[in-house]
């Protein structure tokens, strides 16, 4: 398989400082030569530009802080991801989860418009608006933007989506969540998105749930895992900016991207909030690279 590697440096949709590093410490953590040994071809593209908090004023525009340099980020990811040649296995690194508004648009786009799964392994929801908010940081909505709530901007990037393009709420699963805030949950209700919280994956098992996830998937035609590094328990992964108690173990979590391995139905994945200012030795990294691993083919024998 080819397999390019795309940056996204970016910490603006955060309230902590650190994924911005998160890149770099992924590749640290020896990502591409792990791929290579499972026999990819691999290329790393680097990074995309992205501002700096501390350049710039800490304003909102509508509610939102960071407004235009996240839009910025997201949409330059969305255009380097739809200009990868057919065939191509896009691996984006966050940064934190905003910035999966501009790669799943650009993997959804690449080469012609289609039908576009999201499986969304995370400690949270991240579908607030801005309306709903308490923070106003968008890494905690980019399922909203996507799926068309929310500021107009960011569903449709300025411009670089036309039609009606964008990912169906019932085309997107959850998997691992423990932290929804208020007004998120109605939000969830109403959308129709099927979220398997971490009581879900304690009742149910992880091999039921991405059975169940592939039976709701069965007809998207292009699948994105987007794979916070907070889904997992701060135990397995101690350097993310939103620890939350009782995440997916460290089996659970390869036991899933194994499973969807087994698919062959992935088309596509981001790793995000990395935040090696948090982490011991790099930890975090060296687990989510073993992750990437498994979706990518790594067996135990």
């Amino acid at each position: 398989m080819n397999i390019s590697i795309l940056g996204i440096p970016m910490d603006l949709g955060a309230g902590r400082r650190g994924v911005d590093m998160g890149p770099s410490a992924l590749r640290n953590a020896h990502l591409a030569h792990t791929l290579r040994d499972l026999g990819h071809d691999v290329t790393d593209l680097g990074d995309i530009e992205v501002a700096l908090p501390e350049t710039l004023d800490k304003h909102e525009t509508g509610g939102l802080v960071f407004f235009e340099p996240i839009l910025d980020a997201c949409r330059t990811a969305a255009e380097r991801v739809m200009a990868l040649p057919g065939g191509t296995f896009p691996l984006t690194l966050g940064g934190d989860h905003s910035v999966s508004m501009g790669t799943v648009t650009g993997n959804g786009l690449r080469g012609r418009p289609q039908r576009t799964g999201v499986i969304w392994v995370d400690a949270h929801t991240d579908y607030n608006t801005p309306e709903s908010s308490p923070s106003g940081n968008i890494h905690g909505m980019p399922v909203a933007h996507l799926t068309g709530r929310g500021d107009e901007r960011l569903t449709r990037l300025g411009g670089l989506v036309t039609g009606e393009w964008g990912i169906r709420p019932e085309d997107v699963v959850m998997i691992g969540i423990r932290s929804v805030d208020a007004r998120e949950r109605e939000l969830l209700r109403e959308a129709g998105i099927k979220a398997y919280t971490m009581k879900d994956v304690d009742q149910l098992g992880i091999t039921r749930i991405h059975e169940e996830t592939q039976e709701r998937l069965n007809d998207v035609e292009r699948l994105h895992v987007s794979f916070d590094a907070d889904a997992l328990d701060p135990g397995v992964c101690p350097g993310v900016g939103t620890p939350v108690p009782g995440g997916l173990s460290y089996r659970e979590g390869h036991l899933l991207m194994e499973l969807l391995s087994e698919s062959g139905r992935v088309t596509s994945m981001d790793i995000v909030e990395v935040n090696p200012i948090l982490d011991t030795r790099n930890q975090t990294a060296e687990v989510m690279v073993g992750m990437a691993a498994s979706l990518l083919g790594q067996r135990i024998l």
